[in-house]
Parts: C-alpha cells; structure tokens; sequence
C-alpha cells in the first residue's frame, strides 16, 4: 500500500493556516509600534509621548500584538518537541488579561510542552466565554496535567458547546466560539482526557 504523502490533516492544515495569518500581522503590527516609539524619541514632536491620542495608539498596538500571540499560541502549529518557559506563559496570561475581565493566576513551575499551553489557551477561551461579565482564574499544573479553576459571581454557561469537551456535536459553533471545538480537537491530537464542570459560580478545566 502507498502512503500518499502529498496530503495533510484538516487540524495540521488549519493550525498551519492560523500560524501562518499570526505571522503575517505581528510583523506589521510591529512595524507600528515601532514607529510611535520613534514618534515619542523624536525632538521634533516634544511631549507627543503623554498625548492622549498617542497613548491610544500605543496601547491599541499592544493589546493586538499580545491578543495575536494568545491567538497564535491556540490556533498555530505546535510539536511535542516545542518547549514554552514559564515566562512566555505568563506574558502570554497577562495578555489575556489584559484584554478582557478575568484575573489570572499562573501556579506552575518549570518549561512546558507547547502542546499542553495550546490546550491551557483554548481552555481560557472556552472559561471566557462562559463569564464574559469577568471572574477569577487560577491555572495550576499537577503533574503529569493542568487544571483551570474558574470563579465567578454570574455566568452563561452553553450546553450545547461545553458538549464538544466531551466529543459530542450538539451544535455548530459560530466563530467566536470555535475554540470549544478546538480543545477538543487539540486534546484528542495530544492524548489528553478532558474533564470539565462548570455552574452559575465557576467550574474547572482539567486534562
């Protein structure tokens, strides 16, 4: 029997995708903030650095740069081999942060395979979505495997897409909901068990 070689996985092929758009945006993205440090350095614009208008700008460009790293780490490529320190994870944290209403705790020690933060980041998504009035995360590695243990004084919680944790199908997810499909996906790939719970007051995470 001949192994077509030629052919690649729908996941490799969307994840391959997803690194290469990542890619594509930080450079530009890069390009504009370096272009307002330069702004605020230059003689020629005194006090530009404490305008409102470039303050905006300045932290517009960061949010999208930390927002595309998040996006790059979920969606993008990732091999066992692939090694992610602590460091990167809590910029990566920060990020998320940043971003939305959840205030995240990092307890873990050590490097990490970037197969697992690939399912600790779509696993911030899917608590994400499930209390977008904000709330509490801690994200906890218990060797060999992570837990994300949410709080929170209300949520939404969506059967229909916490079903895709445990391999059903209830529903297509829109795009903003992808990242349910994604973990479970991603889990699958990297031989982890989900396990999940989650109510009006917070739940958990575990692989």
């Amino acid at each position: 029997m001949t192994v077509d070689t030629t052919r690649i996985a729908a996941g490799d092929l969307a994840a391959l995708l997803g690194s290469r758009l990542c890619h594509d945006l930080v450079s530009p993205l890069g390009a504009i903030g370096n272009g307002v440090e330069l702004l605020e350095m230059s003689p020629d614009f005194p006090d530009i650095a404490q305008s409102p208008e470039m303050r905006l700008i300045a932290e517009a460009v960061a949010a999208a740069r930390s927002r595309i790293q998040g996006y790059r780490m979920a969606f993008g490529m990732a091999s066992g081999d692939q090694r992610v320190p602590r460091a990167e994870l809590s910029r990566l944290l920060d990020g998320v942060a940043a971003q939305g209403r959840l205030k995240i705790t990092l307890d873990a020690e050590g490097d990490f395979a970037r197969t697992e933060i690939r399912l600790v980041m779509l696993a911030l998504m899917c608590l994400e979505t499930a209390m977008p009035w904000g709330g509490r995360v801690i994200v906890l590695r218990n060797a060999p495997g992570w837990r994300l243990v949410a709080e929170c004084d209300r949520a939404r919680v969506d059967a229909d897409l916490w079903a895709w944790l445990d391999g059903g199908a209830a529903r297509t997810p829109t795009a903003s909901e992808v990242h349910f499909a994604m973990l479970a996906e991603a889990a699958r790939s990297a031989g982890k068990r989900l396990t999940h719970e989650f109510d009006d007051k917070g739940g958990e995470i575990s692989f």
